[in-house]
């Protein structure tokens, strides 16, 4: 009896101790604010923001007291943009549309023309800022939110800061700006100095929604929460890193920011290499967002820079053609609505990249993103080395696959480690298992709820540092003159829609001995 007393009273304790750590880890609802969307008549407002907010309040994360206000260049009002609102969600909600605190939400939604480039729109949008802060006792706490085409950035932060808008007395005024920051490096630079003449770094909010989904989050506690990786986290035990994002989509309606961006400025200057940096970095000596920001740009100032003279053995661009996706033929990129049937844009990349630091001397990192590949995915796959000696090898044909660790970032989220035991009824051989984790399908925020939350609680984690945009523009600015000079575009390869890439994205990897992981495999 004693022993199952003990036992008892054991698990008594655990289970105390679990609901403490659950209570203290649960998400907060931010106080009043309210949030001044530009762009309130565009896709991104329809189709990611207002479902957010309203997913916010679904889950009991929203305060009481708040209002949102849209504006754009339509010329609508309020109830033209509540219907709109309404139309989107209960499309997106389906079975799950809760009419009744849908309307509680559409009374908070409010509508206002603006011409970003006419200084009488911000004074209007002031005053009608000023009435729904009173109206709703949410104080000057605002959230600006840059849901536009980056050339309306700087003209709306100049209104902004002209009306006096940034000021953050008895308040805040948090300021969302979108990606792209900028197409090289003197137009971000000339984009900072903008902002930093009304806006000081506390109150810039730079969004890459990659950093907020949960694997993202979930790499800095696997690696600095967990002693038995850190030591192996290094060049004496990891023989490469992948790193791919892969989309089965094509242009879609982007096809005019597509075709004058393409995937090197969409995808690598931000996504993958915040993934890179988080793969990489040394541990912060606390969980606070500037030292994590610092290590980050510690990575950035590391990696080696693209030699001009020989990008053909680091850098692949590709752009698909006609083929099928899931067994639907699609158009290839030139024969896409809205893009130059002569366009030389990329819409593959593979890139081979150093980190030239104490850790990671001599390991490659392989990059890749593109569209219409075969499957969506996006993870991280870190290889380790082969074992110092190898005593089966009279038993093994072909040899053995080295230990592989896999990140998913989606589109099933998650952690595996592939290794070796011996197979069940043989007397020497060996078989591939894998540990694997997933993410369960329970509560779990998105990435624009997440980012919306925490700009409105002030928290800069998952947000990007204006010297990390600086440093990476440095790097990427030479690489993209020498992809869009005459020689760069004669380098552009093509692939068909729905395969893995170009195969000369296979050559740049196999000539180091090595092979791609499987798109989805």
């Amino acid at each position: 009896m004693g022993e199952t007393s003990g036992s008892g009273e054991e698990t008594l304790r655990a289970n105390v101790i679990a609901e403490e750590f659950t209570e203290f880890c649960k998400l907060e609802a931010p106080g009043p604010f309210g949030m001044l969307i530009f762009g309130a008549s565009g896709d991104l407002t329809r189709r990611k923001l207002l479902p957010a907010l309203m997913r916010l309040i679904q889950s009991g994360l929203m305060p009481g007291d708040f209002f949102v206000l849209g504006a754009s260049n339509e010329a609508w009002d309020d109830q033209t943009f509540r219907a709109r609102a309404r139309e989107q969600a209960s499309s997106e909600f389906e079975e799950s549309f809760d009419a009744a605190l849908w309307e509680s939400f559409e009374s908070r939604l409010f509508y206002e023309y603006a011409d970003a480039g006419n200084p009488e729109s911000f004074a209007m949008l002031k005053r009608r800022l000023l009435g729904l802060e009173q109206e709703h006792r949410t104080g000057p706490k605002r959230l600006f939110y840059l849901a536009v085409p980056p050339q309306l950035f700087e003209p709306i932060i100049e209104g902004l800061g002209n009306e006096g808008l940034a000021s953050q007395d008895h308040g805040f005024s948090h300021i969302v700006v979108e990606k792209p920051f900028g197409r090289d490096l003197q137009s971000a630079k000339d984009l900072e100095d903008t902002l930093a003449r009304y806006f000081r770094e506390t109150q810039i909010y730079r969004m890459d929604h990659y950093l907020a989904k949960e694997t993202v989050q979930n790499i800095l506690m696997f690696r600095f929460a967990n002693a038995i990786f850190d030591p192996i986290w290094n060049q004496k035990h990891i023989d490469h890193v992948q790193i791919t994002v892969a989309e089965t989509l094509g242009v879609e309606n982007r096809a005019g920011y597509y075709d004058s961006t393409g995937i090197i400025r969409d995808m690598f200057q931000n996504h993958i290499f915040q993934l890179l940096a988080l793969t990489t970095m040394e541990p912060p000596s606390s969980f606070d967002a500037d030292l994590i920001r610092d290590e980050k740009i510690k990575v950035f100032r590391a990696v080696r820079p693209f030699a001009p003279d020989s990008l053909g053995k680091s850098v692949i661009a590709g752009q698909y053609t006609q083929g099928s996706i899931k067994g639907k033929k699609v158009p290839g990129y030139r024969d896409e609505s809205g893009v130059d049937s002569n366009s030389t844009i990329a819409t593959f990349a593979a890139l081979k990249v150093h980190v030239d630091n104490w850790r990671w001397n001599g390991v490659p990192f392989y990059l890749r993103s593109g569209k219409r590949l075969s499957k969506r995915m996006a993870e991280i796959s870190v290889h380790f080395r082969e074992v110092p000696h190898m005593m089966f090898l009279q038993n093994v044909e072909g040899g053995i696959p080295t230990n592989v660790l896999t990140m998913r970032v989606q589109p099933d989220e998650g952690i595996s480690l592939s290794f070796q035991t011996k197979a069940q009824g043989t007397k020497l051989c060996l078989s591939p298992v894998l540990m694997d984790f997933a993410y369960e399908k329970s509560f779990s925020l998105s990435g624009y709820e997440r980012v919306l939350l925490d700009c409105l609680q002030g928290d800069q984690t998952l947000f990007v540092r204006n010297d990390g945009v600086m440093r990476n523009w440095e790097i990427f600015t030479p690489l993209l003159q020498s992809m869009e000079s005459e020689n760069g575009k004669k380098r552009l390869c093509f692939y068909e829609a729905g395969s893995e890439g170009p195969e000369e994205a296979d050559e740049l990897i196999r000539r180091d001995g090595r092979e791609w992981q499987p798109i989805g495999g």
